[in-house]
Protein backbone atom coordinates (compact mmCIF):
# COMPACT_ATOMS: atom_id res chain seq x y z
CA UNK A 1 0.00 0.00 0.00
CA UNK A 2 1.53 3.49 -0.52
CA UNK A 3 0.99 4.55 2.81
CA UNK A 4 3.83 1.50 3.54
CA UNK A 5 6.76 3.93 2.15
CA UNK A 6 6.33 5.40 5.00
CA UNK A 7 7.66 3.41 7.86
CA UNK A 8 6.10 5.75 10.39
CA UNK A 9 2.86 6.13 8.20
CA UNK A 10 -0.52 6.33 10.79
CA UNK A 11 -3.78 5.95 10.27
CA UNK A 12 -5.76 9.23 9.50
CA UNK A 13 -9.53 9.94 9.18
CA UNK A 14 -9.52 9.31 5.71
CA UNK A 15 -9.22 5.52 6.79
CA UNK A 16 -12.48 5.30 8.06
CA UNK A 17 -14.54 7.48 5.15
CA UNK A 18 -15.66 4.14 2.74
CA UNK A 19 -13.38 5.99 0.35
CA UNK A 20 -10.60 5.01 -1.25
CA UNK A 21 -8.34 5.37 1.75
CA UNK A 22 -9.94 2.65 3.37
CA UNK A 23 -10.63 0.43 0.30
CA UNK A 24 -6.83 0.48 0.52
CA UNK A 25 -6.71 -0.51 4.07
CA UNK A 26 -8.85 -3.33 3.33
CA UNK A 27 -7.33 -4.47 0.65
CA UNK A 28 -3.66 -4.32 1.23
CA UNK A 29 -3.73 -4.86 4.26
CA UNK A 30 -6.61 -6.70 6.07
CA UNK A 31 -7.36 -9.01 3.14
CA UNK A 32 -3.83 -9.58 2.31
CA UNK A 33 -3.27 -11.16 5.88
CA UNK A 34 -6.47 -12.51 6.56
CA UNK A 35 -7.86 -13.69 2.61
CA UNK A 36 -10.43 -16.85 2.29
CA UNK A 37 -12.96 -17.39 -0.28
CA UNK A 38 -15.66 -16.17 2.04
CA UNK A 39 -13.84 -12.85 2.90
CA UNK A 40 -12.01 -12.04 -0.41
CA UNK A 41 -15.34 -10.63 -2.38
CA UNK A 42 -15.79 -8.26 0.57
CA UNK A 43 -19.25 -8.30 0.47
CA UNK A 44 -21.68 -6.69 3.55
CA UNK A 45 -21.70 -10.35 5.03
CA UNK A 46 -20.46 -13.95 4.82
CA UNK A 47 -22.86 -16.88 3.53
CA UNK A 48 -21.49 -20.24 5.90
CA UNK A 49 -22.19 -23.72 5.36
CA UNK A 50 -22.86 -25.18 8.56
CA UNK A 51 -25.42 -27.62 9.51
CA UNK A 52 -26.75 -29.21 12.80
CA UNK A 53 -27.24 -27.29 15.43
CA UNK A 54 -24.62 -24.00 16.36
CA UNK A 55 -22.99 -22.10 19.00
CA UNK A 56 -22.46 -18.34 18.83
CA UNK A 57 -20.15 -16.04 20.51
CA UNK A 58 -19.16 -12.34 20.65
CA UNK A 59 -16.28 -10.37 22.80
CA UNK A 60 -14.43 -7.10 22.73
CA UNK A 61 -10.85 -7.05 23.53
CA UNK A 62 -8.92 -3.47 24.81
CA UNK A 63 -6.27 -5.46 26.23
CA UNK A 64 -3.54 -2.80 27.26
CA UNK A 65 -0.70 -3.04 26.17
CA UNK A 66 -1.37 -3.99 22.68
CA UNK A 67 1.93 -6.32 22.27
CA UNK A 68 2.79 -8.36 24.96
CA UNK A 69 5.36 -10.93 25.83
CA UNK A 70 3.45 -14.05 23.89
CA UNK A 71 1.03 -12.17 22.09
CA UNK A 72 -0.78 -9.20 20.73
CA UNK A 73 -4.65 -7.88 20.36
CA UNK A 74 -5.52 -9.77 17.48
CA UNK A 75 -4.02 -13.16 18.47
CA UNK A 76 -5.68 -12.78 22.29
CA UNK A 77 -9.20 -11.73 19.82
CA UNK A 78 -8.75 -14.94 18.07
CA UNK A 79 -7.56 -17.15 20.51
CA UNK A 80 -10.42 -15.94 22.83
CA UNK A 81 -13.51 -16.68 20.42
CA UNK A 82 -12.34 -19.80 19.63
CA UNK A 83 -11.82 -20.58 23.21
CA UNK A 84 -15.81 -19.26 23.74
CA UNK A 85 -16.99 -21.15 21.02
CA UNK A 86 -15.03 -24.16 22.12
CA UNK A 87 -16.59 -24.38 25.74
CA UNK A 88 -19.76 -24.44 24.71
CA UNK A 89 -18.61 -27.95 23.08
CA UNK A 90 -19.20 -26.95 19.50
CA UNK A 91 -16.13 -26.90 16.78
CA UNK A 92 -15.50 -23.29 15.74
CA UNK A 93 -16.04 -22.96 12.02
CA UNK A 94 -15.49 -18.75 11.71
CA UNK A 95 -15.46 -15.43 12.88
CA UNK A 96 -16.26 -11.77 12.16
CA UNK A 97 -13.83 -8.71 13.39
CA UNK A 98 -14.71 -5.27 13.89
CA UNK A 99 -11.93 -2.89 14.21
CA UNK A 100 -11.80 0.58 16.13
CA UNK A 101 -9.07 2.57 15.53
CA UNK A 102 -7.59 5.55 16.85
CA UNK A 103 -6.18 8.22 14.45
CA UNK A 104 -2.43 7.99 14.34
CA UNK A 105 -2.29 4.34 15.16
CA UNK A 106 1.09 3.29 13.16
CA UNK A 107 0.20 0.90 10.20
CA UNK A 108 2.68 -0.85 10.89
CA UNK A 109 1.51 -1.94 14.25
CA UNK A 110 -1.84 -2.32 12.76
CA UNK A 111 -0.61 -4.96 9.79
CA UNK A 112 1.68 -6.70 12.94
CA UNK A 113 -1.82 -7.46 14.19
CA UNK A 114 -3.60 -8.67 11.34
CA UNK A 115 -1.15 -10.62 10.23
CA UNK A 116 -0.94 -11.98 14.08
CA UNK A 117 -4.95 -12.67 13.84
CA UNK A 118 -4.51 -14.26 10.13
CA UNK A 119 -1.68 -16.61 11.62
CA UNK A 120 -3.51 -17.58 14.48
CA UNK A 121 -6.97 -18.45 12.67
CA UNK A 122 -5.45 -20.52 10.15
CA UNK A 123 -3.56 -22.83 13.34
CA UNK A 124 -7.02 -23.18 15.13
CA UNK A 125 -8.29 -23.88 11.85
CA UNK A 126 -11.01 -20.68 11.45
CA UNK A 127 -11.84 -18.28 9.00
CA UNK A 128 -11.96 -14.72 9.47
CA UNK A 129 -15.18 -14.36 7.09
CA UNK A 130 -16.10 -10.88 7.39
CA UNK A 131 -15.67 -7.51 9.46
CA UNK A 132 -15.63 -3.76 9.35
CA UNK A 133 -13.18 -1.00 10.20
CA UNK A 134 -14.05 2.42 11.72
CA UNK A 135 -11.96 5.42 12.61
CA UNK A 136 -12.37 7.73 15.56
CA UNK A 137 -10.34 11.22 16.29
CA UNK A 138 -7.30 11.49 17.98
CA UNK A 139 -7.90 10.59 21.66
CA UNK A 140 -10.96 9.44 21.55
CA UNK A 141 -9.60 5.53 21.56
CA UNK A 142 -6.24 3.76 22.88
CA UNK A 143 -4.67 2.79 19.51
CA UNK A 144 -6.91 -0.05 18.38
CA UNK A 145 -10.06 -1.92 20.19
CA UNK A 146 -10.96 -5.15 18.48
CA UNK A 147 -14.80 -6.72 18.72
CA UNK A 148 -15.45 -10.26 17.70
CA UNK A 149 -18.77 -12.82 16.73
CA UNK A 150 -17.73 -16.37 16.59
CA UNK A 151 -19.72 -19.58 15.29
CA UNK A 152 -19.17 -23.09 15.35
CA UNK A 153 -21.15 -26.07 15.39
CA UNK A 154 -21.82 -28.35 18.21
CA UNK A 155 -20.54 -31.55 18.88
CA UNK A 156 -23.52 -34.33 18.83
CA UNK A 157 -24.15 -35.63 21.91
CA UNK A 158 -22.79 -33.06 24.11
CA UNK A 159 -24.19 -31.41 26.83
CA UNK A 160 -22.58 -28.72 28.81
CA UNK A 161 -23.36 -26.18 31.39
CA UNK A 162 -22.10 -24.40 34.77
CA UNK A 163 -25.42 -25.98 36.30
CA UNK A 164 -24.31 -29.62 35.27
CA UNK A 165 -21.57 -30.00 38.13
CA UNK A 166 -22.27 -33.51 40.24
CA UNK A 167 -20.80 -34.24 44.01
CA UNK A 168 -18.31 -36.85 42.95
CA UNK A 169 -17.24 -35.28 40.06
CA UNK A 170 -13.67 -33.97 39.73
CA UNK A 171 -12.23 -30.16 38.62
CA UNK A 172 -8.99 -30.35 36.18
CA UNK A 173 -7.20 -27.65 34.54
CA UNK A 174 -5.50 -28.01 31.56
CA UNK A 175 -2.06 -26.53 32.60
CA UNK A 176 -0.36 -23.61 34.70
CA UNK A 177 -2.50 -20.87 35.57
CA UNK A 178 -2.91 -16.95 35.78
CA UNK A 179 0.32 -16.28 33.29
CA UNK A 180 -1.96 -13.96 31.09
CA UNK A 181 -2.93 -11.83 33.59
CA UNK A 182 0.67 -12.36 35.20
CA UNK A 183 2.66 -10.70 32.40
CA UNK A 184 -0.08 -8.41 31.36
CA UNK A 185 0.66 -7.04 34.86
CA UNK A 186 4.23 -7.11 34.85
CA UNK A 187 4.40 -5.21 32.05
CA UNK A 188 2.47 -2.42 33.33
CA UNK A 189 5.05 -2.21 35.82
CA UNK A 190 7.62 -2.66 34.10
CA UNK A 191 9.04 -5.80 35.62
CA UNK A 192 11.32 -7.39 33.99
CA UNK A 193 11.84 -11.46 34.77
CA UNK A 194 14.01 -12.46 32.35
CA UNK A 195 11.80 -13.05 29.75
CA UNK A 196 10.23 -16.09 31.58
CA UNK A 197 6.88 -14.55 31.90
CA UNK A 198 4.74 -15.31 29.06
CA UNK A 199 0.95 -14.99 28.77
CA UNK A 200 -0.86 -18.18 27.60
CA UNK A 201 -2.55 -16.97 25.22
CA UNK A 202 -3.57 -20.03 22.73
CA UNK A 203 -6.19 -21.69 20.98
CA UNK A 204 -7.23 -24.69 23.02
CA UNK A 205 -10.57 -25.80 20.18
CA UNK A 206 -8.58 -28.67 18.77
CA UNK A 207 -7.75 -30.08 22.73
CA UNK A 208 -10.92 -29.59 24.30
CA UNK A 209 -13.09 -31.19 20.73
CA UNK A 210 -10.72 -34.26 21.40
CA UNK A 211 -11.56 -34.43 25.39
CA UNK A 212 -15.64 -34.06 24.13
CA UNK A 213 -14.86 -36.79 21.24
CA UNK A 214 -12.84 -39.03 23.69
CA UNK A 215 -14.41 -39.12 26.87
CA UNK A 216 -18.37 -38.21 26.56
CA UNK A 217 -19.74 -37.21 29.86
CA UNK A 218 -17.66 -34.02 30.60
CA UNK A 219 -20.04 -32.31 32.60
CA UNK A 220 -19.07 -28.10 32.41
CA UNK A 221 -16.34 -26.48 30.68
CA UNK A 222 -15.03 -23.02 31.40
CA UNK A 223 -11.88 -20.86 29.77
CA UNK A 224 -11.01 -18.91 33.45
CA UNK A 225 -10.49 -14.95 32.09
CA UNK A 226 -11.26 -12.31 33.86
CA UNK A 227 -11.95 -13.40 37.42
CA UNK A 228 -9.31 -16.66 36.92
CA UNK A 229 -10.28 -19.82 38.27
CA UNK A 230 -11.50 -18.39 41.76
CA UNK A 231 -14.73 -16.74 39.24
CA UNK A 232 -14.86 -19.50 37.16
CA UNK A 233 -15.33 -22.11 40.33
CA UNK A 234 -17.97 -19.65 42.24
CA UNK A 235 -19.92 -19.36 39.23
CA UNK A 236 -20.07 -23.08 38.83
CA UNK A 237 -20.82 -23.93 42.45
CA UNK A 238 -23.34 -21.44 42.39
CA UNK A 239 -25.56 -22.33 39.45
CA UNK A 240 -24.95 -26.22 40.28
CA UNK A 241 -25.87 -25.80 44.10
CA UNK A 242 -22.87 -27.88 44.74
CA UNK A 243 -19.72 -27.06 47.02
CA UNK A 244 -16.06 -27.16 45.84
CA UNK A 245 -12.98 -28.44 47.11
CA UNK A 246 -9.68 -27.44 46.20
CA UNK A 247 -6.27 -28.36 46.93
CA UNK A 248 -3.65 -25.66 46.81
CA UNK A 249 -0.73 -27.81 46.32
CA UNK A 250 -2.34 -29.52 43.29
CA UNK A 251 -3.27 -26.24 41.71
CA UNK A 252 -0.71 -25.42 38.50
CA UNK A 253 1.36 -21.80 38.54
CA UNK A 254 4.29 -20.93 36.80
CA UNK A 255 7.20 -20.01 38.82
CA UNK A 256 7.44 -16.70 36.77
CA UNK A 257 3.71 -16.04 37.48
CA UNK A 258 4.24 -16.91 41.28
CA UNK A 259 7.22 -14.15 41.54
CA UNK A 260 5.04 -11.92 39.79
CA UNK A 261 1.99 -12.28 42.11
CA UNK A 262 4.79 -11.38 45.49
CA UNK A 263 6.04 -8.31 43.82
CA UNK A 264 2.60 -7.21 42.98
CA UNK A 265 0.80 -8.02 45.69
CA UNK A 266 -1.80 -10.54 43.58
CA UNK A 267 -3.58 -13.92 43.93
CA UNK A 268 -2.45 -15.72 41.13
CA UNK A 269 -6.11 -17.87 41.38
CA UNK A 270 -7.49 -14.68 40.46
CA UNK A 271 -5.33 -14.07 37.47
CA UNK A 272 -6.99 -14.02 33.87
CA UNK A 273 -5.64 -17.04 31.92
CA UNK A 274 -6.51 -17.17 28.19
CA UNK A 275 -5.16 -20.31 26.99
CA UNK A 276 -6.79 -22.40 29.80
CA UNK A 277 -9.55 -24.49 30.75
CA UNK A 278 -11.94 -26.12 33.48
CA UNK A 279 -13.30 -29.40 33.06
CA UNK A 280 -15.96 -30.74 35.59
CA UNK A 281 -16.21 -34.55 34.91
CA UNK A 282 -17.25 -37.47 36.93
CA UNK A 283 -14.05 -38.80 38.60
CA UNK A 284 -14.22 -42.67 36.37
CA UNK A 285 -13.41 -40.40 33.53
CA UNK A 286 -10.09 -38.58 34.61
CA UNK A 287 -7.72 -41.00 33.41
CA UNK A 288 -9.53 -41.57 29.98
CA UNK A 289 -9.11 -37.37 29.78
CA UNK A 290 -5.57 -37.23 30.62
CA UNK A 291 -4.91 -39.83 28.28
CA UNK A 292 -6.65 -38.01 25.43
CA UNK A 293 -5.19 -34.71 25.77
CA UNK A 294 -1.54 -35.80 26.66
CA UNK A 295 -0.32 -35.33 23.11
CA UNK A 296 -2.19 -31.57 23.00
CA UNK A 297 0.81 -29.39 23.69
CA UNK A 298 -1.64 -26.87 24.78
CA UNK A 299 -3.37 -29.25 27.27
CA UNK A 300 -1.01 -32.01 28.26
CA UNK A 301 -0.73 -30.54 31.59
CA UNK A 302 -4.09 -31.66 32.11
CA UNK A 303 -4.52 -32.15 36.20
CA UNK A 304 -7.14 -32.82 39.11
CA UNK A 305 -7.03 -29.88 41.45
CA UNK A 306 -10.23 -30.50 43.42
CA UNK A 307 -13.80 -32.54 43.74
CA UNK A 308 -17.69 -31.65 44.21
CA UNK A 309 -19.13 -32.27 46.72
CA UNK A 310 -22.38 -32.06 48.65
CA UNK A 311 -21.30 -29.94 51.65
CA UNK A 312 -21.47 -26.36 51.78
CA UNK A 313 -23.27 -25.98 48.84
CA UNK A 314 -22.41 -22.72 46.58
CA UNK A 315 -19.62 -21.93 48.50
CA UNK A 316 -16.01 -23.05 47.75
CA UNK A 317 -13.17 -23.93 50.13
CA UNK A 318 -9.42 -24.02 49.10
CA UNK A 319 -7.16 -26.74 51.37
CA UNK A 320 -3.84 -24.72 51.59
CA UNK A 321 -0.45 -25.89 51.68
CA UNK A 322 -0.30 -25.47 55.58
CA UNK A 323 -3.25 -27.84 56.10
CA UNK A 324 -5.90 -24.97 56.74
CA UNK A 325 -8.84 -24.14 54.40
CA UNK A 326 -10.42 -20.62 53.43
CA UNK A 327 -13.31 -19.16 51.22
CA UNK A 328 -12.52 -18.68 47.64
CA UNK A 329 -14.42 -15.84 46.23
CA UNK A 330 -14.99 -13.32 43.41
CA UNK A 331 -13.33 -10.06 43.62
CA UNK A 332 -15.42 -7.65 44.46
CA UNK A 333 -14.96 -4.33 41.53
CA UNK A 334 -11.91 -4.15 38.62
CA UNK A 335 -9.15 -5.37 39.93
CA UNK A 336 -7.18 -6.02 36.61
CA UNK A 337 -8.72 -3.56 33.82
CA UNK A 338 -7.90 -3.41 30.55
CA UNK A 339 -6.64 -7.41 30.73
CA UNK A 340 -8.57 -8.94 27.33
Amino acid sequence: MSEQTDSRARIHMGHGSGGRATGRLIQELFVKHLHNERLDPLDDGALLDLSGSLAMSTDAFVVDPIFFPGGDIGKLAVCGTVNDVAMCGAVPRALSAAFILEEGLLLEDLERIARSMGAQAREAGVEVVTGDTKVVPRGHADGVYVTTAGVGERIEGVRLGGALARPGDVIMVSGPLGDHGAAIMAVRAGIDLEGDLRSDCASVAGAVVRLLQAVPGVHVLRDPTRGGLASVVVEIAEASKVGVELEETAIPVSEATLAACEILGLDPLSLACEGRFVAILPAELEDAACQALSEEAVASGLCRIGRVVDDHPGKVVLRTQIGGTRLVDQAEGELLPRIC
